[in-house]
């Protein structure tokens, strides 16, 4: 809870305080306005953390009445179920972007032109801009540039793949963004991709996709102590604001 992303922040401080049991099964929230002004960040930061906590079935959202506590679900129960096939679901998302963006690396750093580093460059210069933002925002940056260094493999099979992927893959981001607060920091290894297809390095650029797709599989493999449960001290001081530093995290 000290940088990074706001939304899983936000939602990692919610999280904790309906833990402890601040409201109680039943009893309604403070409003957006009032959470965002205790928290320190925008409304949208604590509107998106609600709706991820309703999807967890923390909350509970009644349209025109406010935002209830819900009874906790015990250890083991629905929630982390939940939590285990949301995971298990992205895992099978990178082990086929991994089939598709390894190769696309290989034939890119053999076929990219001077002006394409350009573009690139812009891409990843907007993912980082982004980057601790809206999560949606920010998966779009990303897939950009991703999309860009397919698109410059030359191979419109590859292309036509990827693309077809697309909607389930930003789904899967977006939702992963939002829910995993402990998302490793993958910005070099993209630094890295552009560097090795900027000098035509396939290897460089293979590793670099290879680093930045398996550091993220590394977390559905570990003990979930990622999973955005928070510390269980409901402290929400160090929260900061919407413009607090940020964090290039993944996809």
């Amino acid at each position: 809870m000290r940088h990074g992303p706001v939304v899983p922040r936000v939602e990692s401080a919610l999280r904790a305080m309906l833990t402890e049991g601040r409201w109680l099964p039943g009893e309604r929230l403070p409003n957006e306005v009032a959470l965002a002004a205790e928290l320190g960040v925008g409304r949208s930061s604590v509107r998106e953390a609600v709706r991820l906590l309703a999807h967890d079935g923390l909350v509970e959202v009644r349209h025109g009445s406010g935002t209830y506590a819900a009874r906790p679900p015990a250890p083991g129960g629905e929630g982390d179920m939940r939590r285990l096939l949301r995971r298990a679901r992205l895992r099978e998302v990178y082990e086929v972007r991994r089939a598709l963006e390894v190769e696309a690396a290989r034939l890119a750093a053999g076929r990219i032109r001077p002006e394409d580093i350009g573009r690139l460059r812009d891409h990843l210069a907007l993912r980082e801009e982004r980057a601790g933002g809206d999560p949606a925002t920010f998966v779009d940056a990303d897939l950009a540039f991703h999309r860009t260094v397919v698109e410059m493999s030359g191979n419109a099979v590859l292309l036509g793949l990827f693309t077809s992927v697309l909607p389930v893959l930003r789904e899967a981001l977006v939702e992963m963004v939002g829910h995993e607060p402990a998302l490793p920091d993958v910005s070099c290894a993209h630094a890295e991709l552009l560097d090795g297809l900027a000098r035509g390095d396939a290897d460089t650029a293979i590793a670099a996709t290879v680093s930045h797709l398996e550091a993220v599989m590394e977390l559905f493999d570990g003990d979930g102590d990622g999973d955005g449960d928070g510390d269980g001290d409901g402290d929400t001081s160090e929260l900061g604001s919407d413009n607090s530093e940020k964090e290039v995290a993944a996809p």
